[in-house]
């Protein structure tokens, strides 16, 4: 009996809890006036010790739309640490609410995404400024990459979670690449090949590596390209990889660019016919021909390990076991 009280007390208490905490939006137009006023610090910690509330109130709708409103009014005030912040808690929320991921999720999401600033890194300094000015332009667009790619990481974790793409949503996907080829001081082709191929936009890709392509070294357009195709091949996407082939090859035509010829994408354009006829025997023996161009790039042996797994069914090697047999070999 004594255990049945404590029960409905307990019940009582989160009874009384949830309903002790106002409306919502009260909270969302005295912290806008807050921030309006200018006191964003003091507004950021209100943010957070008032959503914790509705969070342990489990009111996580009523959490999600002051958490989504403050991100969103930090960002535009260009408080990029704070904003960024408070986009972050908006997702835990998704994950302690166990929201599914919707299109209108989604779209909460992609309004957060497009405040984020996107300033470009300054050209013609002048010669007695470009040092300093140059080197706090690099600071702030770390922190602006720091801060989105949280947030967009965050968002695709929990996309795997509780949407139907085992890889996250392809839309969060495509949004982190173009982050971070546009606002990195300097571009990581490999994180951006990375999220474009789990993305949903051919074309952007495309027209980011011709960007690249134009402002890279000699040398670095071609790996560019084949980590791109092998990264799609990789997930077993020949479909796509293909695509991104031909959309490729008619932006550099309609910018009068050169297309590399080198041997790499002689390989890559073999190896997207070899694996339209699914012979391993061929893949294989291509494998080797070209393992002067391969070697290129460290990573592209990893992917085509993985390419072999996709689309013959091998097996990967262990690792240990090789070692433990080159040792047993020796003994």
């Amino acid at each position: 009996m004594q255990g049945g009280n404590q029960v409905g007390e307990k019940m009582s208490r989160e009874k009384s809890r949830r309903a002790n905490l106002p409306p919502v939006q009260a909270n969302i137009d005295k912290l806008e006036e807050v921030i309006n006023e200018g006191n964003r610090y003091g507004a950021q910690q209100m943010y957070k010790s008032i959503s914790a509330r509705y969070v342990s109130a489990e009111r996580y709708s009523e959490a999600l739309d002051l958490l989504h409103s403050g991100a969103c009014l930090q960002l535009k005030h260009g408080e990029v640490t704070c904003g960024s912040e408070l986009a972050v808690m908006f997702v835990d929320v998704l994950v302690k609410g166990k929201i599914p991921c919707d299109e209108e999720t989604l779209d909460r999401i992609l309004k957060i995404y497009k405040l984020f600033p996107k300033i470009p890194m300054p050209s013609n300094l002048a010669a007695d400024d470009d040092v300093q000015q140059l080197t706090e332009a690099i600071g702030e667009a770390k922190i602006r990459l720091h801060g989105c790619s949280s947030f967009l990481k965050a968002a695709i974790k929990w996309s795997e979670e509780f949407g139907a793409q085992k890889n996250g949503d392809p839309q969060l996907h495509t949004m982190l690449a173009e982050y971070i080829y546009y606002e990195s001081p300097e571009a990581d082709m490999v994180k951006v090949s990375y999220h474009f191929a789990r993305g949903n936009n051919i074309k952007k890709f495309a027209t980011t590596l011709v960007n690249f392509m134009s402002k890279c070294y000699p040398g670095e357009d071609d790996i560019a390209i084949a980590r791109a195709i092998l990264m799609y091949l990789s997930l077993g996407n020949l479909q796509d990889a293909n695509s991104l082939m031909d959309e490729l090859r008619k932006q550099v035509q309609s910018q009068e660019m050169d297309f590399p010829a080198s041997d790499l994408i002689h390989y890559i354009n073999l190896l997207l016919l070899t694996l339209e006829k699914e012979t391993l025997a061929l893949f294989t023996a291509m494998r080797m021909k070209y393992d002067d161009s391969i070697d290129r790039e460290p990573a592209f042996k990893e992917l085509l390990d993985d390419i072999a797994v996709k689309f013959y069914g091998v097996q990967r090697r262990d690792p240990l076991q090789d070692m433990f047999g080159d040792m047993l070999k020796m003994m």
